[in-house]
């Protein structure tokens, strides 16, 4: 079991910048994948960055890639995405979620998940 809390959401202009943190707890296992997605009104959860827990190797969505950086603090078993150069489109709730699998690049993929934090960006 494993058990995900996101906080560090909030309302911010555009351009500015939010830090997300994800602290695990119970088993996290090396193999796994952790990873943001964010949902909008009326559209599909999309995943938004992953990291792998053991070598920490990165991917991200095109929509952020050189706006937002996703990390991860083994000894403190939480997983953070710093976001900066924020836009009105990223207005969204964020989830962050783990796969056991170490793959998963799609919310049907993941297994466990935390229970979301609104971001809104104004104009």
């Amino acid at each position: 079991q494993v058990q995900l809390v996101e906080s560090g959401g909030g309302l911010v202009q555009a351009g500015g910048s939010l830090r997300l943190s994800c602290p695990a707890s119970g088993s996290t296992f090396s193999e796994y994948r952790m990873g943001w997605f964010r949902q909008a009104p009326e559209k599909e959860r999309e995943i938004v960055a992953a990291i792998t827990w053991s070598g920490g190797s990165t991917y991200y969505a095109d929509s952020v890639k050189g706006r937002f950086t996703i990390s991860r603090d083994k000894a403190k078993k939480t997983v953070s995405l710093q976001m900066n150069s924020l836009k009105p489109e990223d207005t969204a709730v964020y989830y962050c979620a783990a796969d056991r699998q170490g793959r998963g690049s799609r919310a049907i993929e993941y297994d466990y998940w935390g229970q979301g934090t609104q971001v809104t960006v104004s104009s």
